[in-house]
């Protein structure tokens, strides 16, 4: 029995606020790159936002800022349009790092000269520094960079000097020292440069003088007072998965409301195989957090029955869900928040946000909806809970482990929402079910048998929507492909294929076609993202 009553809990101390904490500000100028620079960032512990380059300058002394980095981006500075920062920037008296289409606007808004060159240059680059001191101490002479870019800064503005050059950019990095302004023409957060962390510590440890606060232990403290602030003595209802981010959300909601919380785990009949039962025994019985056990199988299926469009699938699972909650809360509630275990990624994905290149404009350009973000509807009368929201994954696992998840759940590869349902392409059935959730359990247990879990991000099963002629037994057989995706990542923004032993993959197709009945047939994809996505839909 859960009970409606708000429990007694400890007094924590107020956290600091985003405008008191020590922070950086990464305006965005629609580079892919914007928001693994934040990344990079908070893994030297410091914390960081991704804003719009059209924030105002008023808003940037409020958030009081450490200091500002200017992101990449796909526009020439002197396009009709282009995007530009509040020229009030350079009289904030903050350090200001600007990255490539950065260091361009930087030296143009300062009456410097950027130019189109005779040759671009874009992948690696050798670096040869002219000057060591501040921004570039530590990084080798000869450092490989990441180039991306046709136009060059050709004049710098006054009180600047060039810091390095490659052999196609005379100013490949600048700095202002007495104003502690710095450009830089490559990629310092991408993990192809070489000494990239290293000037990236240089700016917000040395020139910024940042301390590393931004931690797990910081984070869960803040989040408990957020959460406390937030949801007061109401209820909140979560969707429990078992994966990492709705696990050390609810760890996270158990400790701030204690049996405020209800987790319910709903069964839509896409879960990988053994999963729902190891699941509420996990929590029940391991954590003492009660799981609401719903066995909804038959409504999700009815729901996408003959559904062959991914993002029709994807808002019918997800419009069933909140339908389910709703139903079941009536029951178990009144509720009033509902938590959902959203993350940055899934923010950035689902907004499809971009900078149009000839108007600088934000345009619309979605590549797939999250199941957490993109199923919601209109008349949703729950008010969300969303701790994680501006979280990375490896941030997730970070607070997971200080809050005592055991490693299973912490280490567990990402597991999409509508779960195998988007494994199958084209139209669900339960006969497909069946034969994509057999061939997902020889995949984990063959990677697991490997020692190769923790170093792959992702490894799973695809079931195709045709067939394809074998012969098994000295019969011909016409049975379902099924197409193996393994994944190396740091954060599942970008990702590429795993490198794996073949003896590997041979053990893995073997056991499939010899113990999943309707497949004849297994292949591997070796396409990284972009250009394709982790998941097939």
């Amino acid at each position: 029995m859960v009970t409606a009553h708000p429990v007694l809990l400890d007094p924590t101390p107020a956290p600091e606020t985003p405008s008191q904490r020590q922070m950086l500000v990464i305006l965005d100028f629609g580079s892919q790159y914007s928001e693994l620079i934040a990344r990079r960032i908070r893994e030297l512990q410091v914390y960081s936002e991704v804003l719009s380059y059209r924030t105002t300058i008023e808003e940037l002394r409020r958030l009081n800022p450490r200091g500002i980095i200017l992101s990449g981006g796909p526009n020439s500075v002197y396009d009709p349009g282009a995007p530009h920062c509040d020229p009030g920037l350079w009289t904030l008296g903050v350090p200001v790092l600007g990255v490539c289409y950065g260091m361009q606007l930087m030296a143009q808004q300062l009456a410097g000269t950027v130019e189109s060159g005779t040759a671009g240059e874009y992948g690696r680059a050798s670096l040869y520094i002219d000057d060591t001191s501040d921004l570039l101490s530590g990084v080798n002479q000869g450092a490989t960079m990441w180039m991306s870019h046709a136009d060059s800064v050709c004049v710098v503005p006054k009180g600047f000097v060039t810091l390095a050059h490659t052999s196609n950019t005379a100013c490949a990095a600048m700095a202002d020292h007495q104003r502690k302004l710095y450009g830089v023409q490559f990629h310092p957060e991408v993990m192809h440069s070489e000494g990239g962390m290293a000037l990236l510590f240089n700016f917000v440890r040395n020139i910024c003088q940042c301390q590393p606060t931004w931690t797990a232990e910081s984070f869960i403290e803040e989040s408990i007072a957020d959460i406390r602030k937030q949801v007061g003595s109401k209820r909140v209802l979560l969707a429990l998965s078992g994966g990492v981010d709705s696990s050390t959300l609810a760890f996270l909601l158990h400790r701030a409301i204690g049996d405020n919380l209800t987790c319910m785990f709903i069964d839509q009949g896409f879960m990988r195989k053994e999963e729902p039962e190891r699941l509420v025994k996990l929590f029940s019985e391991q954590f003492h957090i009660p799981v609401e056990y719903i066995q909804a199988t038959d409504r999700f299926l009815e729901q996408i029955a003959g559904v062959s469009d991914p993002e029709v699938k994807r808002k019918r699972i997800g419009h069933e869900f909140i339908q389910v909650f709703e139903e079941e809360s009536n029951r178990l509630g009144p509720f009033d928040y509902l938590a959902q275990g959203t993350l940055y990624p899934d923010i950035i994905e689902s907004s499809g946000e971009n900078i149009d290149p000839k108007t600088g404009e934000r345009v619309a350009v979605r590549i797939k909806s999250h199941h957490n973000v993109g199923g919601l509807p209109k008349n949703l009368r729950f008010k969300l809970v969303e701790p994680l929201r501006r979280l990375f994954k490896d941030e997730v696992r970070k607070v997971g482990r200080v809050l005592g998840l055991p490693l299973e759940i912490v280490n567990r590869h990402p597991f999409p929402g509508p779960g195998l349902a988007i494994r199958i392409l084209g139209a669900v059935d339960r006969e497909k079910l069946d034969i994509v959730r057999e061939a997902d359990m020889v995949v984990r247990q063959e990677i697991n048998a490997s020692g190769l879990y923790n170093s792959i991000w992702q490894a799973f099963a695809v079931l195709l929507p045709v067939r394809s002629v074998g012969v098994m037994g000295d019969q011909r057989t016409y049975s379902y492909p099924v197409v193996l995706r393994l994944v190396t990542s740091e954060d599942g923004m970008t990702a590429d294929w795993a490198r794996v032993p073949y003896d590997l993959l041979e053990r893995i197709a073997t056991r499939i076609v010899n113990e999943v009945k309707g497949v004849n047939r297994v292949v591997y994809d070796i396409t990284s993202k972009p250009p394709g996505t982790i998941e097939w839909e």
